[in-house]
Formats: structure tokens, sequence, C-alpha cells
């Protein structure tokens, strides 16, 4: 697997993957270019370089303002999932806004996503706050964590 920065031409891989994922944020493919093309913005796709052709198994996208991060959405193949896609586009993203001098990454998640939510503990994300009834459909809580990490911070790599 080859980590590596968004390609506008990656863009339908992307929103294939984000549609096959129902805790994905559902995001339009404007969004995906937004973001890419904005200075503080950051997509990471996870590329399967064995397969023929390569193609995408899935894509992390940040938003950086300062020395605050935002993990706005994660997403990786169904077919693919519980391989470390996950894990890996999280610790290359850290890595990569390390250099950045970013201080803090924050995310929300579902209060159900129970696999996600042992994943970012793992990478050392704790509870920030809990935001009641924010999503719909099912009404649910998001629950709002954050890292704190420096340019000498070790991400861990379970």
């Amino acid at each position: 697997m080859m980590l590596r920065a968004f390609m506008d031409n990656d863009l339908p891989a992307v929103h294939a993957i984000q549609s096959s994922c129902p805790h994905a944020a559902q995001w339009h493919k404007e969004d995906y270019l937004r973001l890419a093309g904005d200075p503080c913005g950051m997509i990471l796709v996870a590329e399967l370089a064995t397969a023929k052709p390569p193609h995408l198994v899935g894509f992390a996208a940040f938003h950086r303002v300062i020395e605050e991060v935002e993990l706005r959405n994660l997403a990786v193949d169904p077919a693919h999932q519980r391989q470390g896609v996950a894990r890996s586009l999280l610790r290359e993203g850290i890595r990569e806004l390390q250099e950045f001098r970013a201080r803090r990454i924050f995310l929300e998640v579902r209060a159900s996503n129970h696999p996600a939510l042992a994943l970012y503990a793992s990478l050392g994300f704790r509870l920030y706050s809990t935001r009641k009834g924010y999503y719909q459909g099912p009404l649910e809580d998001a629950l709002l964590m954050a890292l704190d990490i420096h340019p000498s911070s070790e991400i861990p790599s379970q």
C-alpha cells in the first residue's frame, strides 16, 4: 500500500469509497476539490499498488487553521477495512501535520462507531466533549476527540 497526496483524478474513487461507507461524511465532489486546493487543506489517499491497475482503498481529509487541525473525513473501502489502512492514513497525516507545527487535531465521531473510537483511542485521541443530538438519521451524539501533538511527539504504532 502506498500513501500519497490526493490528485484531482482521484476524485471518482474517493467519492465512490465515501459512498460505500455510511459512517463517513457524505460530501459533494466539489468539497474535495475545494479542500485539496486550499493551502491549509490536506487529503491523503491509500493506493493499493499491487493491484493492476493500482486503485484507491481509502482516504483522510484534514484542514489546518494555524496550530489546530480538524480531521474532516476518513473512509476505507469496505473490502479493505480492518487491514490497517485507516491507521496508516492517520499516522501519515499526523506525521505531515507535525511538520506544519500543528499542536492539536480534532475529530468528530458517532458515539456508536465503536471500531473508529477504538482506532482513535489507540492513536492517543481523547474525549474532548460531547455534542448531544448532533447527528441525524438516526439521531445520535457526536463525540469530539482531540490529540495533542508537537514536532517531537511519537505516533503510536499499534
